[in-house]
């Protein structure tokens, strides 16, 4: 499949943080025909083994996105909800939202709130009920709901809910489709749960137990106006090779090692220094004795929003430089 045709099929599914298992099977049935091996762990980390003769290799991307669970339906039948990670009550004002089983609503502020400093309780999801018992055939305290927008692409700009981090997750099932022989023992992981706290790839990496891991995700950007300079890549710049954010300072042999194969492929590449915010490699650094990790970004606008934006060349510069990572003829030390 095409880079943008995953994306879309990821789109459809239902993955906020916790409850990834619409995601997951998506992610299966795309990386099953390409993979020896897919297991599911404890925690819900997807984890899909390709067989060589290396070290051994952990590329990982989330599966999970932002959203909100419900817990309170109020006599009027509005939601009150909490959050599934960082979302911002302002950036989700009037967003359309969907839930697991197909009911659809809008993300709504209160008329009296102060929308400069608005506040989650401040908001309700409307789901067109008429009344407390009505919205209760329809919806129950602990459901979760997303962002429910589609996969708008003009030229080569792409623009959707949750690139964070399903983009990521279409380039690593990319990279796996392009790998004849792999340099390394090589395990791709999808993880669960990292919007809450990275909790899913600290799991995964003590089960995979790897040499070396590249997380894959989308970095913060410093090309819009008024930017306040929180990243340093740019789109259309290409692929962005991770130095550090606030979770992580990635090993110099792993940039190094990126920076020396995208010279050799001829890959476009920047460099992405986030000041804060944070990725998977940030947990799985710290597994075990350590983990050498670095990191393949894709520039991102607007994250945490439902129109997120990026470069669909940006991210097939991803694509090209995982896979020639993980068939490198001298792999990383």
């Amino acid at each position: 499949m095409e880079l943008i045709e995953i994306l879309e099929a990821l789109n459809q599914t239902h993955g906020p943080s916790g409850d990834e298992g619409g995601v997951r099977e998506k992610i299966e049935e795309l990386a099953r025909p390409f993979a020896d091996e897919i297991v599911t762990d404890t925690l819900g980390n997807l984890i899909v083994h390709k067989k060589g003769a290396g070290p051994w290799m952990m590329l990982a991307a989330h599966m999970d996105s932002i959203g909100f669970i419900v817990t309170h339906i109020e006599k009027e039948g509005f939601l009150r909800v909490g959050r599934l990670g960082g979302i911002s009550p302002k950036e989700a004002a009037y967003a359309p939202v969907r839930f697991k089983n197909g009911v659809q609503g809008v993300f709504v502020p209160e008329e009296k709130a102060d929308f400069s400093k608005l506040k989650l309780d401040e908001c309700f999801i409307d789901i067109g009920a008429a009344n407390e018992a009505e919205a209760k055939t329809l919806v129950q305290v602990g459901d979760t709901c997303v962002y429910d927008g589609p996969v708008r692409v003009r030229g080569s700009r792409v623009t959707a809910p949750y690139l964070d981090d399903r983009l990521a997750c279409a380039v690593l099932l990319c990279a796996l489709e392009q790998i004849k022989e792999p340099a390394y023992n090589l395990s791709l992981v999808f993880t669960v749960q990292e919007e809450v706290g990275l909790r899913g790839a600290r799991t995964a990496a003590w089960w995979v137990d790897p040499d070396i891991c590249v997380a894959v995700d989308v970095t913060d950007v410093d090309d819009t106006p008024g930017s306040e300079k929180n990243g340093t890549a740019r789109l259309g710049g290409g692929a962005a090779i991770k130095v550090m954010d606030s979770s992580v300072i990635c090993h110099p042999q792993v940039v190094a090692k990126l920076e020396e194969i995208a010279k050799s492929q001829s890959i476009p590449i920047q460099r992405d220094i986030m000041r804060s915010g944070g990725t998977d490699a940030g947990a799985i650094q710290n597994a075990h004795y350590g983990v050498k990790t670095g990191g393949i970004s894709i520039p991102c606008r607007y994250v945490h929003t439902p129109a997120e934006t990026a470069d669909l060349e940006d991210a097939r510069a991803c694509v090209r430089l995982a896979a020639a990572l993980i068939q490198a003829e001298a792999p990383c030390p």
